[in-house]
């Protein structure tokens, strides 16, 4: 069973006053998430990612198309039990502190005072909010109310978790530990849906994407499906080589450029019909030391930005994402 589906999901809105006409937010959506998987749903501003996290959340209802979330419709009480959910820019009750925010949400799943304490006390551990979980939320920075966020989506335990642009306001330092957290929790066997409009994100953490344009889904599959054959050529940067001799590797076609770094290291980037073990083996005998040797390749950013440039524009003017 898929932990996440849906089937020509659409959502339009009425849009304009003298001359009302339809706006599609969401267009024919078709997609299935499975058990387990971190799966990144990604797309620029406005592309229809929050409308579809509306949608699955009940928030909104669909103009037609369907939706299951755990074999069940959105908005099952059963379902509604064993998911969990961040939203992109949430409002939390400013004077309360984040254990008593937290302590509040344990009530309305039913916990216990004793379960309670001991739920709110690991998850704030876990998102890395220390002696400042007493403080009132209005005193809190943008990044430590996502982190705050994030424990309140994760208090049930949940078995489907859906993070919207869940590295929001945080700093690097923050991006690392969500990352390492969504990671236990795909090891755990939760399911993990996040949209993003930051790319590095998944690449580091999805097994699969679906990337979103104007409403509509362009490409979906496997990040190595996407880019992994995209590679063009080679970087190697090396030391202890002097310039004139890196420009005659260069005049000779073997290095389609040479870019001095810093010091007596230089970057050479290669086309893909020339070997680097023959270009380093020429640079060795006159002293040439291998820094580091990379694969030059479409990166999932490549894949996207032409996905964005081909979709059609179709006159949308999209605000409810």
């Amino acid at each position: 069973m898929d932990a996440i589906s849906t089937e020509g999901l659409t959502k339009h809105y009425t849009v304009g006053f003298w001359r009302p006409r339809p706006y599609a937010a969401l267009d024919d959506l078709s997609l299935r998430v499975g058990t387990g998987e971190v799966f990144g749903f990604l797309g620029p501003n406005g592309a229809g990612k929050t409308t579809t996290l509306k949608l699955l959340m009940r928030l909104i209802f669909p103009t037609s198309g369907r939706a299951e979330i755990l074999g069940r419709p959105p908005g099952d009480p059963d379902v509604a039990r064993r998911i969990g959910y961040l939203p992109e820019q949430p409002y939390f009750y400013d004077y309360l502190t984040a254990e008593e925010l937290l302590d509040y949400f344990g009530s309305l799943f039913g916990y216990g005072a004793a379960e309670r304490r001991r739920r709110t006390s690991a998850l704030l551990d876990e998102v890395g909010i220390g002696g400042e979980r007493r403080l009132q939320l209005r005193k809190f920075s943008k990044g430590m109310l996502q982190r705050v966020g994030i424990a309140q989506a994760l208090l049930n335990d949940p078995e489907v978790v859906f993070l919207d642009e869940p590295m929001s306001g945080l700093d690097p330092l923050g991006r690392r530990e969500i990352r390492q957290l969504i990671l236990q929790l795909r090891d755990r066997g939760c399911t993990v849906f996040f949209s993003s409009h930051v790319l590095a994100d998944a690449e580091a953490l999805c097994s699969r994407v679906a990337i979103l344009a104007g409403g509509r889904l362009v490409a979906s599959g496997a990040l190595s499906d996407i880019h992994a054959f995209h590679v063009h050529g080679w970087e190697l940067v090396v030391s202890g080589v002097g310039e004139p001799v890196l420009e005659q590797v260069r005049a000779r076609g073997q290095a389609l450029r040479v870019t001095r770094l810093a010091d007596d290291r230089f970057a050479l980037e290669l086309p893909l019909t020339v070997a680097p073990e023959r270009v380093l083996a020429e640079l060795a005998t006159h002293g040439g030391r291998l820094v580091s040797i990379n694969p030059l390749r479409d990166t999932l950013e490549d894949f996207f930005v032409r996905q964005i440039a081909a979709a059609p524009k179709g006159g949308r003017m999209d605000r409810a994402s």
